[in-house]
Parts: structure tokens; C-alpha cells; sequence
């Protein structure tokens, strides 16, 4: 996989890519805390970040989220998300209409948390009705998202004494918080990558890409060591890209639930 930029994006079909549609925090930024109730002096990042347009604003940044555009063998493109957070809808006006995706063929849960999951609701708007997106998530994932969206089930409801079909537009796929439990999702392989997000909570990475391998991990806070040797030199998986969470609010301090900024830059779990 390699990076998308707009040269791939318009022109070259035959290529991989990914998408950043946002690596901020679960109210990104800039945030309207700080700019409705300003410090003195302001804050920088939050001021800059509404003097710019967003896309070319690197302080704009929405709901953690990546976009796998997988060029298959045959040259179809599947268009494969981690994560619809709060930003969702925000993001695909933004970056789909920008690059041209004309679609979701998959979706991957990370966790149920709020900067993850809040958008599923608006997947409708993306893809034709009558079709349902594979959405992929484990059980405790897709338990927490169904009790918020009771609507969102497998099964095609008729509306009684119309004749007129409701197509749910999701779903789910289960899937297992363990390295050795691959699954195929829009003909990309992933092994799902358990980290620990606070010492009471696992989320998942993925680790995935046929020619290349890249580990996305977006919550964390620290790596177990099943996870840690699935990613690393000694199992064979030399990784070309490490997709990291760094929590730069804090530049020196410490935050339970996510690395912060010397946390992520000492972890080395590629290492032998």
C-alpha cells in the first residue's frame, strides 16, 4: 500500500492507497470549547485551524478514521473504512468528493467508542439503498452499536399490507479480538491486532496489505505480547508502515487510555 495523493487519486487506477479522513481526537479539532470560551492568549492550533479551509488546513482534523482504497488483481478498486466516527458525514464531503470514491464496500470496527462508531448511521447516505454494507466488528462491538441503532439488523423488513421493500443497510460480520483469527473483508485479508485502550478496555488494530504490510493501531495504550510479536521482525512480519496513536494534547504528560507523544515515539514494535 502507499500513501494516496491526488496524482493516484485522478489519474492512476492500477494503485493502492490510503486515506487519512481524520487523526484527531473524539471532539476534534479545533474545539469549540476553546474557541467559544477563548484563553488569553488564544489557543494557536484552534485559532489557525479556522482561518484556512479544512483541506489545507493540517489543523483541522476530524474523528480518527483511514480509508483503504485496495486495488485488487483485476483492477477493481474496494473501498474498505476503519472507523465512522462523529465526523462521518463531514468527511465524506469533504475527502470522498475530493479523491472520488464513489463508495463503501466494507467497513471495520476498531471499537464501540463514540469517534468510532457514531456515523454508522449516516453509511445509507453513501451506498444505494438496496444494498447492504458488510460491516465488520467483534460481539461485545456489534452488541454496543445495535442497542444504540435497534434499526440496524441483517434482516429485510417488509413494509406490512405496500408491497414496498426496507433493506437494512447494514451487515455484520463477527470477528475475533485474536492475531491468529484472520478474515477476509472486500477480498483484503486482516488480522485483527487486540491492544489495550486503558487497562480495563481491548480495542483492535489491524494489520493488513498483500505486497506491503502496514499495522493501523488507533486506540492504545499499551501493546500485549501476543500483539506485539505479531507485528515484529521475529513472527516474519516485518511491517513498511506503522499507523500509530499518539495523543499530542499531551506532549510530556501521561494519559491513561492512549500513548502520548514520548510513549509512541519510544514503542518500537517491529523490533526483534
Amino acid at each position: 500500500m502507499e500513501r494516496r495523493n491526488k496524482a493516484s487519486a485522478d489519474g492512476d487506477n492500477g494503485k493502492s492507497g490510503l486515506i487519512f479522513l481524520g487523526t484527531g481526537c473524539s471532539s476534534g479539532v479545533p474545539s469549540a470549547r476553546c474557541l467559544i470560551q477563548p484563553s488569553h492568549p488564544p489557543c494557536p492550533v484552534c485559532s489557525l485551524s479556522v482561518k484556512i479551509p479544512p483541506q489545507n488546513n493540517p489543523n483541522y482534523r476530524c474523528n480518527t478514521s483511514l480509508l483503504i482504497d485496495y486495488c485488487q488483481e483485476n483492477g477493481d478498486h474496494k473501498y474498505i473504512i476503519i472507523d465512522v466516527g462523529k465526523t462521518f458525514r463531514e468527511q465524506v464531503l469533504r475527502w470522498f468528493t475530493h479523491y472520488k470514491v464513489p463508495r463503501i464496500d466494507s467497513v471495520l470496527f476498531t471499537h464501540e467508542h463514540a469517534d468510532a462508531v457514531l456515523g454508522i448511521n449516516d453509511l445509507d447516505c453513501v451506498n444505494n439503498e438496496d444494498s447492504a454494507i458488510p460491516v465488520y466488528g467483534t460481539q461485545e462491538c456489534v452488541d454496543s452499536v445495535v442497542a444504540r441503532f435497534p434499526h440496524l439488523c441483517n434482516k429485510i423488513a417488509h413494509k406490512q399490507n405496500k408491497g414496498i421493500g426496507e433493506a437494512a443497510f447494514v451487515d455484520w460480520r463477527l470477528i475475533e479480538n485474536h492475531c491468529e483469527k484472520p478474515f477476509i473483508a472486500s477480498g483484503l485479508q486482516f488480522h485483527p491486532l487486540p491492544v489495550m485502550h486503558g487497562e480495563d478496555y481491548i480495542a483492535l488494530g489491524f494489520l493488513f496489505g498483500d505486497k506491503s504490510k502496514v499495522a493501523y493501531v488507533s486506540d492504545v495504550s499499551r501493546f500485549p505480547s501476543s500483539t506485539e510479536y505479531a507485528i515484529s521482525k521475529g513472527r516474519g512480519a516485518e511491517l513498511d508502515l506503522l499507523i500509530l496513536d499518539t495523543n499530542c494534547i499531551y506532549l510530556n504528560g501521561h494519559r491513561n487510555t492512549h500513548f502520548c507523544f514520548p510513549e509512541g515515539k519510544d514503542t518500537s514494535p517491529t523490533s526483534s
